[in-house]
């Protein structure tokens, strides 16, 4: 799709797992395992934004593509919005795809499963997110839930993000992933907009836009891919990628 392009944003500076986007799995670093999932899903050219020549170089050697952006960035959305510029000078991509260098089993069919909603002009932003069926993950501050209303089958206008166990009642409760669809004036639009209250009290960059009136619609997938945060989380990330469990 010639309009569309996706940015995977790495950086070195992980705290609890140094270097992560280097991390051997299975014989390749972490970020080139994202950029193959990421081309699998053949919705565009792709494009590692990186503050480090160390993760540019091993882009390259993997054959893919990789543009130097600074290191003091406060998001992977300013990170890309850099990137942005200087790979699309011409303008040409519509829709710009964030995803994240952490998840090396994301599915490529939920990458292209992201753009559904965007189809809706009324939509500017647009998500993943996951049915919770583990009973720990209810509670769990460190699993993000989405709030949302169903507007079209496996679809949810999203409503609000929280770290708490939310909405109370019956009914599912869905897990978000960190995997965003912009329109390319509403990255625009996002990243000039100043930290929002909600968005520093949960610790949460969506809330930002859903706070400037912007709509964001999220795609219902099968499954939550693994995020890569700590040294047990990569043992279980090499384990589901070279078949030992």
């Amino acid at each position: 799709m010639a309009d569309v392009l996706i940015l995977i944003p790495a950086r070195m500076a992980a705290t609890r797992l140094p270097g992560k986007p280097l991390a051997d799995i299975a014989g390749e670093p972490m970020v080139v395992r994202v950029l193959r999932r990421a081309q699998a899903a053949e919705i565009g050219p792709v494009v590692v934004a990186t503050d480090s020549a160390a993760i540019a170089a091993a882009v390259d050697k993997a054959g893919g593509r990789a543009v130097m952006t600074r290191a003091d960035h406060a998001s992977g959305s300013d990170r890309i919005f850099e990137a942005l510029g200087k790979v699309d000078g011409e303008r040409g991509a519509k829709i710009i795809v964030n995803v994240q260098g952490d998840l090396p089993t994301l599915e490529p069919g939920d990458i292209a499963a992201a753009l559904h909603p965007l189809a809706d002009a009324a939509v500017d932003i647009a998500t993943l997110a996951a049915e919770i069926n583990v009973a720990s993950e209810r509670a769990n501050p460190n699993v993000v839930k989405v709030v949302g209303t169903p507007v079209a089958p496996s679809r949810l206008r999203a409503l609000y993000f929280t770290r708490a166990t939310a909405p109370s009642g019956d009914g599912p409760l869905y897990h978000h992933i960190g995997l965003y669809a912009f329109r390319r004036a509403a990255l625009e639009r996002f990243v000039a907009l100043p930290p929002s209250p909600l968005e520093r009290r949960e610790r949460l960059e969506q809330l930002r836009a859903l706070e400037a009136g912007m709509r964001i619609d999220v795609t219902i997938v099968d499954a939550v891919p693994l995020g890569v945060d700590t040294p047990e989380d990569l043992e279980t990330a090499r384990a589901m990628l070279t078949g030992r469990r």
